[in-house]
């Protein structure tokens, strides 16, 4: 191990003994630290961190500025060690990071999609219901594919209707109540489960055909395969509706639902932020300038009520 990838490790392990997960920062250092080796370099130079930084050609200039940030970030950390390290500055590669516009899904997309699950290989195992239920559950939940696969059996409760959700982007537990609908799905998911796999490897309460914990890259790819094959993406193309709009397509009809039946969104927002499990309420205030027609329905509660006071 040469001393600049033992260096990353250390100044990974220091990190994260400080409650930091690091998870892309961790692969990026590794992948540079392998950039390096090629170029037979040992010393950290901004234009080594710049020719590594903007690799792949075909991303968002966001992507390239994250991945600089990441060896800004070690190369602050390595100069105490050794002086000569450059630390690439703030000014280069300047960026406003543009979120994606969520896909909402229609109705008959989402019954097309946990179709298609049910209809995986192999038909008599486990692993149609699982995707058919976890994708199921992502849509009526709003919850993200990494607290979706996170979830312990302990986590979900089927008689009192309600999931704890441990494993959250910002290290928050939440509870989510679920509709009786919701529940019996799951209750038969149980079954066919413990059925199958009496003893399972894991405590997760979805599993995969081995009876252990999905991955979310698995999970990612299984959506892709099932998307592409009900004509939500073409074979060839990169990009398309992820499994992550699922979580948008919820909070949007949600919103919807409430403009559309007259209730006060200002005040049920923060319920929705926390349901949702948002760090702020202004990322969930997105949604209503992210969608054109929430956005027109916002304008018009705003105009209606301007009349009011007039």
């Amino acid at each position: 191990m040469n001393l600049l990838r033992k260096a990353v490790q250390d100044y990974l392990t220091m990190r994260r003994s400080l409650g930091f997960k690091l998870r892309d920062m961790g692969h990026n250092l590794q992948h540079f630290v392998s950039f390096m080796e090629q170029q037979g370099a040992s010393l950290i130079t901004t234009d080594l961190a710049l020719r590594w930084a903007t690799q792949p050609q075909n991303v968002q200039p966001a992507h390239w500025a994250a991945r600089l940030s990441c060896v800004r970030s070690f190369a602050r950390y390595w100069s105490a060690t050794d002086p000569r390290t450059e630390i690439p500055p703030l000014a280069l590669l300047p960026h406003r990071y543009k979120r994606s516009t969520p896909y909402i899904y229609s109705n008959d997309e989402i019954q097309h999609l946990l179709k298609a699950a049910r209809n995986l290989a192999p038909p008599t195992g486990l692993r149609p219901w699982t995707y058919h239920c976890l994708f199921g559950l992502m849509a009526v939940t709003g919850l993200r594919i990494s607290e979706a696969i996170g979830l312990d059996r302990q986590d979900v409760d089927l008689e009192q209707g309600l999931l704890t959700v441990r494993l959250t982007k910002f290290g928050k537990s939440r509870l989510v109540p679920l509709h009786p609908s919701t529940v019996k799905r799951l209750k038969s998911y149980v079954r066919r489960r413990d059925d199958l796999y009496p003893q399972p490897l894991t405590s997760r309460f979805f599993l995969s055909n081995r009876a252990t914990p999905l991955t979310d890259w698995v999970a990612r790819q299984t959506f892709v395969k099932l998307s592409r094959q009900i004509g939500l993406r073409k074979t060839s193309d990169r990009f398309g509706p992820r499994l992550h709009d699922l979580r948008h397509r919820f909070a949007v009809t949600t919103l919807l639902h409430w403009y559309r039946t007259g209730v006060d969104v200002e005040q049920r927002l923060a319920a929705l932020s926390t349901y949702l499990g948002h760090a702020h309420v202004t990322d969930t205030y997105w949604y209503l300038s992210a969608i054109p027609e929430l956005l027109a329905l916002t304008k018009d509660r705003l105009e209606k009520r301007w009349e009011a006071f007039s």
